[in-house]
Parts: structure tokens; C-alpha cells; sequence
């Protein structure tokens, strides 16, 4: 079977990895890959255009990468970003004849607007955080400025994880609006939620429109620096499973919030076929959520993949042919811990084409998923991104899984390496 997956970061790698392990798959090809990918597939020079690129040039992008996928032969293609989703990607690709994974764009709606999600939660009865939604942005100014409670600002469309802003004043709220409006379309509507302290879990599941399998649970680090102080990232850093979780927690997500949030979409004629991601609160008063994506997290697919036994691209095909329930979904009990590497100053300004060193040092049984990097025409690997490498581990526990990581990660050097060193710390939580 001819693969054809989209996407650049760490998630794609982590998908192409697993991928490759399949005795089905003939040729792995990935648009537009990194300097990991190529070594485990045909890498591909499609760039997926910016979030606020022009629609001309979306447009563009998509005839392109439905011709691609026709050149190429593609028996299937994953698309992995939510952009492309988004945009209507799997939905050419259906109508060209071409077998995707992945939501449509009706279903992917579920990511692409924080307001449609929330109503349609609220229609359904799904526990999730009450939102205020703003078409006017001096209208939101004006509630910030008279709430009361700490409030966390969102831009509705997407924002390549950078689209909620936590603040603590009315100063960083309204800075906050101001931010985000220069998001263009995504930011042009405003969502507001008052400030909630709770635990935060990210409850991944398959779905091929009936039938969800949910995948283990994890728990990601946003913010830039230790302590969770700083500005939101796409993601610094991830753990599975939560140490402080329940025995029933993921049971609990799957009944009240996984399978029910399948079968809304499905009685409002989007039936969701790819990955449903939803963002869950767990506090004193239960659980709710607090966003919804769909498709894999990144960093969550590095520390998921790595506990997946199963044949992923068996399980993606019983998902595109309505077949899921028939797919063996197996997971090793050994914990993962996926540490993310950064350039300086990362997610604000920070150079690139720094070279890499240290990566052929790592312990085989570690796997490093490359994210922002780019290989020369030499051979030698240079930075190419905010987000440069994945150092992901597993062990015997949790602590076992983090020594790993961390042990290993030291032996990687590039200029300004950035990283986070409480990520599954106990103590940091």
C-alpha cells in the first residue's frame, strides 16, 4: 500500500515511524517531511501554506496536493495538520478517488471553531467549560473590562497551538485581544472563558464515525518554561499515562465525553471519521472540556505511538472503511515521556540553520522525532523551526521513562537549545 502523509513536525514523524513498521505498506511518502522523515520515507516538496495564507493560495495547495497524491499513486493519504483539514483537503481527496484519513471539513469544524464546539457540546449535553463568544472585538473589550475573574482569551479558528492566552489582569487580557487579532481570519472572532484550576488531560480516540477506540491517556506541558510560567507553546513536552489520574478517568472520558461527542456529529450529519482530541479539566467538580481537536496532538502522538503494539496503518484503514470495530488495538503498560527540544527564544523569535550534533549518541531503545530540522546536501542536520526535536522514552514507571529521556536528550547539542526540565516531574505539577 502507497502512503502519502501530510504534514512536517514532529507528530509526522511519529506517524511515519509507526507507519513504516507495517508489512502492508510498500512506499511511505511524506509532504513536505523534515530531515527525520527522510530517512524513513520519500519526502515530498509540498509545504503546507501558513494559517493566515490567502485563499487563493490555499486553494492553490489543495489542487496541489490532490495532484500529488495522483502522481504518486497514493493508495492512502494521512492528513496529520489541522490546517489541511480544515481547508477541505480530505474532501478533494474523496472526490479525486483518493482514500484519506482524516475528518472532513464539515467534521473538522470540531477543531477549526472553538464556538461551533462549544454549542454543539451544549446541545448535547457533553460537560464542558462555559464560553462567551465575540464577533466585536471592542464588545469583548468592554467585558473583560468589567469581569471579575481571571479569564483565558482564544482565538475561534486555528492557530497552530498558539491561540489561548491565560492571563491574570485585565492588562493581559486586553493585551491578549490585541494579539490575537492579528491572527486574521481565526482571530477575527474571540472566545472568553473564566480562568479554571484544574488538572489538564488530553483524551486521543480513533473514530470511524460509529465506533470509537480511545487511546491512552496524556498529559501535555504548554507553557515555555518550568513551572508552567511563560507564554503558551505548541507543546514543550508530554507524558503518558497522568500519575495522578484515577483507575476509572479514562473510562469516565470515553463514556461522557469521547462516545458521546461521536454520536452529536453523527446526528448532525458530520459523522467524524479520523482522531478526536478533546482537551479535558478534571477537578473536585468532574470533568470538562475545555477544547476540542481533531486530529493528533503534537507532542502527544510521540508519546503515544511509542506504546502503540498494534499495526497503525491497519487500524487508520479499519477507520477509513468503517471497520474500526474490527481493528486490534493493543498498548504497552510501560509509561512514555517525550521531551521536546527548542531553538532560543522560541515561540517568539529565534535563528535557524544551526547545525545539530549528538542525535547517533542517543540509546537505540530512544527514539529522538525530528520536528523542525532540515538535512544539507552533505548529510549534516541544521534547525529549521521553533520546535527542533522529540526525545521520547519509555520505562518500567514513569520516573524510569523521565530518567531515560533526560539522560539521553544531554547528548544532543545545537546553539540555544531550549528545553523544559520538569516535564513528568511529580513535584513540578
Amino acid at each position: 500500500m502507497n502512503v502519502l502523509l501530510i504534514g512536517s513536525g514532529g507528530r509526522e514523524h511519529a506517524i511515519a515511524w509507526k507507519l513504516r513498521q507495517s508489512p502492508r505498506l510498500t512506499d511511505l511518502f511524506v509532504a513536505p517531511g523534515n530531515g527525520g522523515t527522510a530517512a524513513l520515507a520519500t519526502n515530498v516538496d509540498l509545504p503546507v501554506p501558513r494559517t493566515t495564507a490567502p485563499e487563493a493560495e490555499v486553494d492553490r495547495y489543495l489542487d496541489a496536493a490532490v495532484a500529488k497524491a495522483k502522481e504518486l499513486r497514493a493508495d492512502l493519504v494521512f492528513v496529520a495538520p489541522d490546517d489541511p483539514l480544515a481547508w477541505g483537503l480530505v474532501d478533494r481527496l474523496e472526490a479525486a478517488g483518493i482514500a484519506a484519513f482524516g475528518p472532513n471539513q464539515a467534521a473538522a469544524q470540531l477543531e477549526a471553531s472553538k464556538s461551533w464546539a462549544k454549542d454543539l457540546m451544549r446541545r448535547h449535553g457533553i460537560p464542558h467549560t462555559p464560553t462567551l463568544v465575540f464577533d466585536d472585538h471592542e464588545a469583548a473589550r468592554e467585558y473583560v473590562r468589567a469581569a471579575k475573574a481571571q479569564l483565558v482569551v482564544k482565538a475561534d479558528g486555528p492557530a497552530v497551538g498558539k491561540g489561548a492566552i491565560v492571563t491574570s489582569s485585565t492588562e493581559e487580557a486586553l493585551a491578549a485581544i490585541d494579539e490575537l487579532a492579528k491572527l486574521g481570519r481565526s482571530g477575527r472572532r474571540l472566545t472568553v472563558e473564566e480562568r479554571v484550576f484544574a488538572r489538564e488531560v488530553s483524551g486521543h480516540a480513533f473514530s470511524d464515525g460509529k465506533t470509537v477506540r480511545p487511546m491512552p491517556l496524556s498529559c501535555d506541558h504548554k507553557a515555555v518554561f518550568d513551572g508552567n510560567r511563560g507564554p503558551n507553546t505548541g507543546g514543550m513536552g508530554v507524558y503518558s499515562p497522568p500519575w495522578w489520574a484515577s483507575e476509572n478517568l479514562q473510562d469516565e472520558i470515553a463514556a461522557r465525553i469521547l462516545e458521546p461527542l461521536a454520536r452529536a456529529m453523527a446526528a448532525e450529519g458530520r459523522p467524524f471519521r479520523g482522531i478526536i482530541y478533546p482537551g479535558v479539566f478534571v477537578n473536585e467538580n468532574g470533568i470538562q472540556v475545555f477544547e476540542c481537536n481533531a486530529r493528533f496532538g503534537d507532542p502527544e502522538a510521540q508519546a503515544l505511538l511509542v506504546r502503540l503494539e498494534s499495526d497503525l496503518l491497519d487500524v487508520v484503514w479499519a477507520a477509513v472503511n468503517a471497520r474500526l470495530h474490527e481493528a486490534e488495538l493493543r498498548w504497552t503498560a510501560r509509561p512514555s515521556v517525550c521531551v521536546v527540544l527548542a531553538s532560543g527564544g522560541y515561540p517568539d523569535s529565534y535563528r535557524t540553520g544551526l547545525p545539530i550534533t549528538g542525535i547517533e549518541d542517543v540509546d537505540p531503545e530512544v527514539r529522538v522525532f525530528h520536528a523542525g530540522t532540515r538535512r544539507l546536501e552533505d548529510g549534516s542536520l541544521v534547525t529549521s523551526g521553533g520546535r527542533v526535536l522529540n526525545v521520547v522514552a519509555t520505562g518500567s514507571d514513569l520516573e524510569d521513562a523521565r530518567r531515560r529521556a533526560y539522560e539521553n536528550l544531554e547528548r544532543i547539542r545545537f546553539e540555544g537549545m531550549h528545553f523544559r526540565r520538569d516535564i513528568a516531574l511529580r513535584s513540578g505539577e
